[in-house]
């Protein structure tokens, strides 16, 4: 089974405080959870609980990975974006995807981060805050339960694919 998530997080930007995205401190997770159907990161680290405050995401998305291996799924690669004006990410870039991967057990090229601007519009273009979506696919792992039996359904007969000029392609089994 392959399973896909998407995630979106946004941070404010905040004078005095450690900017680290990726594992990488720059000067100034919630896909993961979807995809595997856990939740999001709120539900497993709730901000209004004061043992995650000021936590290490290395140390987060670890405990996510592992979380994610306990329900049989295993990160199949992960796509990335950051939104921010400043600062700058492309000198991080590779150093953040190689954290990333390591942390995951995954291989560095199933991991890509980039990063874009909103050119100057909204917080983030006014250096308010950093936006990031994410997506994940996941794959299972694990076969089914000790015991239990497979389940398999009748062959589907492909649906009718007809092309623009009306003549059905419908491939040939």
């Amino acid at each position: 089974m392959i399973r896909i998530g998407q995630g979106y997080d946004v941070h404010q930007l905040v004078e005095g405080r450690k900017c680290i995205i990726g594992g990488v401190e720059i000067a100034h997770e919630d896909a993961m959870l979807g995809a595997a159907g856990l939740g999001d990161i709120g539900k497993h680290f709730p901000d209004t609980d004061a043992n995650y405050k000021g936590a290490d995401s290395r140390n987060l998305l670890r405990h996510v990975v592992a979380l994610l291996k306990s329900h049989g799924f295993v990160l199949s690669n992960l796509d990335a974006t950051i939104i921010a004006q400043a600062p700058k990410m492309a000198p991080h870039i590779e150093t953040m995807c190689g954290n990333i991967a390591s942390d995951c057990g995954v291989k560095r090229s199933q991991v890509n981060v980039k990063a874009t601007t909103t050119e100057k519009l909204g917080y983030t273009g006014r250096g308010e805050g950093i936006a990031q979506v994410d997506h994940e696919q996941h794959r299972q792992r694990v076969g089914p339960a000790r015991g239990a039996q497979r389940i398999t359904s009748p062959r589907r007969r492909p649906r009718r694919q007809p092309g623009l000029d009306g003549v059905d392609r419908t491939p040939v089994a």
